[in-house]
């Protein structure tokens, strides 16, 4: 049983450039940008678009200022011809790029501000700020029908991290409305004090309130709706503590009264562990389910209770009463039947997880990366695995692994690629069926991407494309640009 929260190990998460303006096709903004479906549409244009994080990336003679590369969907999904390259030298990005910042560590995107176009929220959790080294930083950048402009800083509440270090605010970053206004609410991870916010926003960045959530050192924060109330709950992922190396997972209950600790106390989930995650349907039955990924194993924590060896992933199901603390998950791993792939210590099989429909039937699938997996003798080769949702919940019927040895799949497996490092299921293409995405940050210089159209059989390998960071409009210096380090779905930052 459980467990003593303390700080431990860290969880996440060029030159601007705009290319390719891009001028949205809806007359008007396209309504429900908060909605599951177009969540990531950035124009308002009705498809889906991709943000990718390209920390590395160097900003003229600055190494590691970071970039973001947001590819815009369309009828035939993403290509890097359609796209724009955000850097805090970009006009209107609050900020400078500087040495060691890491602009774009984490990613993800809602309608912060409810004019109907998502707005790009990007994490910087190591940006020194006030003369605190990796205090960190959440930048947003608004949408519109032209595509992203303009940002502001969302600032943390009064008190954050006081007589702390290396807080590196904005190493995980969620959204979900609620309380069934319409405009989301944005909890934002650390290594030290939670933040809470209400929405909507203002063009500031000026939440209509926030709070310092004292009582939680959640480095990831995960929300979704999982009781079908149409509001979402919140959860709080500690990531690794000196009691508990998988990680407690507590259901948020509410703010802190500040004249009662005890009030609104969250509920632990017993039975649960978690790094990271996140929350999708995968049986169907209109309650969100959350899946989340314990990557780390004994070979990297050296103690005792960590993840199953490589690596594993827990699911637990939504009902009309939410996620109850009696509920046990589901546990999946490379040695469980079925599941692609031999469990082999330090493969990080759960670092980046993602849960979307490829094949349209209505159940939520889940894309786990492995990143650290060895490919033949090819160490850090790196490989994604997708397991298939069902009316019986997630399964390993049909699974399948991929790396870039898997035919059909362009590129060459190669020492030290990770593979899987960043995983994303999201439908860039509006046929209703999720893209299959997947980050190889450390290939070649800069890092790629490969993607993969969605089909009823699952995702489309012949004519699946490898795009790297160059390409898509990224400078890189003498360290790798890292481009597909981080997508719009969680990962663990190591």
């Amino acid at each position: 049983m459980r467990r003593a929260v303390t700080a431990a190990a860290v969880l996440t998460a060029a030159a601007a450039v705009t290319l390719t303006p891009v001028t949205s096709s809806a007359a008007a903004p396209y309504k429900g940008a908060n909605t599951a479906t177009v969540q990531d549409d950035f124009n308002g244009d009705g498809y889906r678009d991709l943000a990718v994080g390209a920390p590395n990336a160097a900003n003229g003679s600055v190494e590691e200022a970071g970039a973001v590369v947001v590819l815009y969907g369309s009828k035939s999904s993403v290509s890097s011809t359609r796209r724009t390259v955000l850097t805090q030298a970009t006009s209107g990005i609050p900020g400078d790029p500087e040495k060691w910042d890491e602009f774009g560590r984490t990613v993800t995107s809602a309608d912060l501000d409810r004019d109907g176009y998502a707005d790009l929220i990007v994490g910087t959790p190591h940006e020194n700020v006030g003369g605190a080294d990796s205090r960190g930083a959440v930048t947003v950048v608004w949408g519109g029908p032209n595509g992203l402009k303009g940002g502001a800083s969302i600032a943390p509440p009064a008190g954050f991290g006081e007589g702390m270090t290396y807080c590196r605010f904005g190493m995980s970053v969620a959204a979900g409305d609620m309380n069934g206004d319409g405009a989301p609410e944005l909890g934002i991870g650390s290594g030290c004090n939670t933040a809470s916010y209400t929405g909507p926003f203002t063009r500031t960045g000026k939440p209509a309130a926030k709070y310092l959530e004292w009582r939680e050192n959640a480095r990831g924060v995960v929300m979704g709706d999982v009781n079908g109330d149409g509001r979402a709950e919140r959860f709080y992922l500690a990531g690794p503590t000196d009691g508990d190396v998988r990680g407690p997972v507590t259901l948020d209950a509410g703010a802190p009264d500040p004249e009662d600790p005890l009030a609104n106390q969250g509920v632990e989930l017993p039975y649960a562990d978690g790094h990271t995650g996140q929350i999708g349907d995968v049986n169907g039955d209109g309650y969100g389910d959350l899946v989340t990924g314990i990557a780390g194993d004994e070979s990297h924590f050296n103690a005792p209770g960590s993840a199953h060896k490589g690596g594993e992933i827990q699911v637990l199901y939504g009902s009309a009463q939410g996620i109850t603390a009696d509920q046990k998950p589901k546990v999946f791993h490379q040695d469980t039947a079925g599941v692609p792939g031999t469990a082999e210590w330090g493969d990080w099989f759960g670092q980046s997880l993602s849960v979307g429909d490829v094949n349209g039937d209505k159940y939520a699938d889940v894309l786990v990366g492995s990143p650290f997996e060895a490919v033949g003798s090819r160490e850090a080769a790196g490989t994604a695995v997708l397991l298939r949702g069902s009316a019986t919940g997630l399964g390993t019927a049909k699974a399948a692994g991929y790396t870039q040895d898997t035919a059909g799949v362009p590129g060459a497996v190669e020492k030290g690629d990770q593979f899987g490092a960043a995983v994303h299921l999201a439908d860039l293409n509006g046929d209703g069926k999720a893209e299959t995405v997947v980050g190889a940050p450390t290939e070649n210089t800069d890092g790629c991407l490969w993607i993969a159209r969605g089909a009823a059989a699952g995702p489309v390998l012949n004519g699946s494309v490898n795009l790297c960071g160059k390409s898509a409009g990224i400078t890189v210096g003498d360290v790798k640009g890292y481009f597909g380090a981080a997508l719009t779905s969680p990962h663990v930052e190591m």
